[in-house]
């Protein structure tokens, strides 16, 4: 059986295909928590970091795992320390930047700062996950995030905190739970909660951050402090097990 000619008696054009193997279009992640994840925290401090670690899988997870491929395609042979390495050192930067900016500007520009460290930490961490081959698009990645940030000792208290936060974000996405409270008090708690995620647990840290200009040395030599060790141990954790341990760097 033959295939029936066109009429005119034209060959048929090809069917025009997609183009194949086109660039991936970088992926557009915050610099600093989305509106809608501060009004969660607002709206539920006590469980800040955990819907903070939440967010970051979702938002910044795609974003860490399309830098490693990329950097392993510009890097051919690059080693999996070397990329870790160049992610510590790039948002170990941008958290001294954080420090610096908002200093001055009182409690609430105390908050913001330790809520912009607190992600910059977890943006830096899914990126070393990644360096190492480990999915940072993982749910597992948020207990990590607990974990390493130290706000949990263990996974198992931090999945069971995480777990109580994703169901308070259902909640309150379905009938509005989040009520109204007294914001001194909520900025107060907010910031209390997120400088323990970010390490930044020394109440004077927290109270030179609201004075006008101590806080701007201080800040960065905190956040610096904070994240290069939180950098080490996120190196520590993503490593294969019988890996030779490189020497110790400062990023």
């Amino acid at each position: 059986m033959t295939d029936t000619p066109p009429a005119g008696g034209q060959p048929a054009a090809p069917t025009p295909q997609p183009p194949t193997n086109l660039p991936v279009p970088p992926v557009d992640a915050p610099e600093g928590p989305p509106a809608r994840l501060w009004d969660r925290m607002r709206a539920d401090p006590q469980y800040a970091p955990e819907h903070l670690a939440l967010e970051a899988v979702r938002r910044l997870g795609p974003e860490a795992a399309q830098w490693a491929a990329r950097a392993r395609a510009d890097q051919p042979g690059v080693s999996a320390d070397v990329l870790a390495d160049q992610a510590a050192r790039k948002f170990l930067n941008l958290a001294r930047l954080s420090g610096a900016v908002s200093g001055a500007a009182g409690l609430p520009g105390a908050v913001l700062d330790v809520g912009v460290l607190a992600w910059t930490q977890a943006r830096m961490v899914l990126h070393i996950a990644a360096a190492y081959d480990v999915d940072p698009l993982h749910t597992d990645r948020a207990t990590d995030l607990l974990v390493l940030q130290r706000v949990h000792k263990v996974a198992e208290s931090a999945r069971l905190a995480l777990g109580v936060a994703a169901g308070r974000e259902r909640a309150d996405a379905l009938f509005g739970l989040g009520g109204q409270r007294p914001l001194g008090h909520v900025m107060l708690r907010l910031g209390v909660r997120l400088a323990q995620m970010a390490g930044v647990r020394a109440a004077k840290r927290m109270v030179a951050k609201i004075v006008p200009g101590a806080a701007i040395v201080l800040g960065t030599w905190a956040n610096s402090s904070a994240t290069r060790d939180l950098a080490e141990r996120s190196r520590a954790l993503y490593r294969p097990r019988g890996a030779a341990v490189p020497e110790p760097r400062h990023p």
